[in-house]
């Protein structure tokens, strides 16, 4: 008899993976540019991964109340997650704005961020359906995986990483390859049970859409326009303004989302 939530099981399993391979670069090679920053946001990234794995679990076992009460975390993981991806947005295109060129990945790490925290709120602002709101949870799980495959391709992937000294990686090769590889993982859920599968199909057309904006900015010459004004921002400022905007915006979706009481109710 097969055990509930054992793809989605293995799909976090298999992103924490990919995350390791992906970002293993910035630790080992010779173009190893290994920060502090970098190792906050593997962290950050793994141990969401391994909060939504606890969950899953945890459900699977029948311990609700364990499930409930580990839930109650993502009030603090939440925030945390987006202010250190928006802290990152800022310090990658900050690195940039300062040699005077354009942020290739200003884009990509803008709509992510914006991106993670609203499947983060949907889940919180839907959570009375529990199957909706585990399913808007587990999708960021897909926007990592497309990042950390992109970075593991360029770095390792014969035909996307770097022929020779002084050629760039294929950028344009491993983005539309990670768009339909996450357009593929998302149809499989969709697919799997399609009455609760749209926040799988949402998730997967954000690399869509990401790469067609990024396509457009480029095009308008306005990605360096937008380097400048993402790292005027200012590193603190940005995890802190993320941290609490996303706070705000995380408790005003809870409270939505809470059982309204009737006026006329009696106590007792």
């Amino acid at each position: 008899m097969n055990k509930p939530y054992s793809l989605e099981l293995f799909f976090l399993c298999l992103v924490m993976l990919i995350s390791l391979v992906g970002f293993s670069s910035l630790f080992v090679g010779s173009d190893a540019s290994i920060t502090a920053y970098h190792v906050v946001h593997v962290i950050t990234i793994l141990g969401w991964l391994t909060l939504l794995a606890i969950q899953l679990f945890l459900i699977r076992q029948g311990r609700f109340d364990s499930h409930r009460i580990v839930g109650k975390t993502i009030f603090v993981a939440g925030p945390v997650l987006v202010a250190t991806l928006t802290f990152l947005t800022v310090h990658s295109a900050a690195k940039d704005a300062a040699l005077g060129r354009a942020d290739f990945m200003v884009v990509q790490n803008v709509m992510v961020t914006l991106e993670v925290a609203l499947l983060v709120l949907l889940a919180f602002a839907l959570r009375r359906n529990r199957r909706i709101h585990g399913a808007l949870l587990l999708s960021t799980g897909l926007l990592f995986m497309e990042i950390a495959l992109f970075f593991a391709l360029i770095s390792y992937a014969p035909g996307f990483r770097a022929s020779g000294p002084g050629a760039p990686p294929s950028f344009a090769a491993a983005g539309q390859t990670i768009t339909w590889v996450g357009g593929g993982v998302a149809l499989l859920f969709f697919f799997r049970n399609w009455r609760i599968g749209w926040p799988w199909l949402l998730a997967g057309s954000f690399a869509f859409v990401n790469g067609l904006l990024q396509m457009l900015l480029a095009r308008s010459e306005g990605t360096k326009p937008l380097t400048l004004l993402v790292a005027s921002i200012g590193r603190p400022s940005a995890f802190a303004l993320g941290l609490l905007v996303f706070a705000v915006l995380l408790w005003l979706a809870w409270i939505a989302a809470s059982p309204k009481r009737s006026l006329t109710a009696r106590p007792g």
